[in-house]
C-alpha cells in the first residue's frame, strides 16, 4: 500500500487495517525493508514477524531489566523511551516515530536497558531476535539493513547529544523540530504539518530545558513567524530560519515559504 507523500500522518495511519497487515503492503516497506528483497525472502520476512494489537497512551511495549527477547518497529504513533535516574526522575533517551526501530541498544545486556511507552495508540511489528539472527545468515541483504538501522540509531543518539551539549534553548529546539520534519518527510509524511504526541515537559526533559523555557521558546519562534502552533499541533511555516538556527547561525531575513521547503 503506497500514499502519495505530505499526506498528514493520521490520514496514512487511518487507513491501515491490521487485518490485512504485511510488510509488501504496509506503507513503511521502503523504510524497513532493504531495496532488492526478493518476493520468496519477503515472505519468509513477513512469517517472522508478529503484529500485536495497537497499545494506547500509556502502556508499554517493554520495561527496564525485563528479559531482552525481540526488537520492534513502530508502525504507527509516537514511542517514548526513557530510563529511570537513581532519585526516580525520568530521562528520556528519544522519541520514536513510524518506520523507526528500538531494542537495539539492549542486545549486548540480554535485557531491556530502558523502557519504551506509547505517547498516544500506537501500532508496531515485533521482530524475535533470536529468529533475526537465523534470517539474517540466510539472507545477507537482511542483514546488512539490520546493521544499517543499528548505526543511523547510533548516529542520531550522538546528534542529539551534542545538541543538548552545545547549544541554546532556540537551537536546541529548532533542532528537535527540524528533526523531526526531516523524519516524517523521509517516511512520505508532511515535513510542515504534524501533530507533537510529547508534552512540553517532556520536550524539555529530552532537551534538558525547563517547561518555561520550552513555552518560551515555543512562543518566541511563533512570534518571529516561524512556526505555527495549535495546541500540540506544530506548522512550520519558516523551515530555511529554523534550519539555519539549529545550526547555530542567526538567521537572515527569509521570506515564509509556502511549502517550508
Amino acid at each position: 500500500m503506497q500514499f502519495r507523500r505530505n499526506v498528514s500522518l493520521e490520514h496514512a495511519e487511518s487507513r491501515f487495517s491490521r487485518k490485512t497487515a504485511s510488510c509488501s503492503s504496509c506503507n513503511l516497506f521502503n523504510v524497513c525493508i532493504p531495496q532488492g528483497l526478493d518476493k520468496d525472502n519477503i515472505e519468509k520476512l513477513d512469517t517472522l514477524i508478529r503484529r500485536p494489537l495497537p497499545i494506547h497512551r500509556g502502556e508499554h511495549i517493554f520495561r527496564s531489566r525485563d528479559g531482552f527477547r525481540s526488537i520492534y518497529a513502530i508502525h504507527s504513533g509516537t514511542v517514548k523511551v526513557y530510563l529511570l535516574t537513581d532519585a526516580c526522575e525520568e530521562q528520556i533517551i528519544g522519541f520514536y516515530l513510524p518506520g523507526e526501530m528500538l531494542g537495539f541498544n539492549s542486545i549486548e545486556k540480554e535485557e531491556y536497558t530502558c523502557s519504551a511507552v506509547a505517547l498516544e495508540t500506537s501500532s508496531y511489528c515485533e521482530i524475535p531476535f533470536s529468529q533475526v539472527t537465523e534470517v539474517c545468515r540466510r539472507i545477507p541483504e537482511l542483514q546488512r539493513q539490520v546493521l544499517r538501522l543499528m548505526s543511523k540509531e547510533i548516529s542520531f543518539s550522538n546528534d542529539m547529544m551534542l545538541s543538548v551539549c552545545h547549544k541554546n534553548a532556540q537551537e536546541k529546539l529548532a533542532t528537535f523540530l527540524v528533526s523531526l520534519s526531516n523524519r516524517f518527510k523521509h517516511r512520505g509524511y508532511s515535513a510542515r504539518e504534524f501533530k507533537l504526541a510529547m508534552s512540553r515537559q517532556e520536550i524539555g526533559i529530552y532537551l534538558g530545558l525547563t517547561i518555561e523555557t520550552v513555552s518560551r521558546t515555543f512562543s518566541r519562534m511563533r512570534e518571529e513567524n516561524m512556526i505555527t502552533v495549535d495546541r500540540r499541533r506544530i506548522t512550520i511555516d519558516n523551515l530555511p530560519a529554523l534550519r539555519q538556527i539549529s545550526s547555530g547561525m542567526v538567521p537572515d531575513v527569509i521570506p515564509v515559504l509556502s511549502h517550508g521547503v
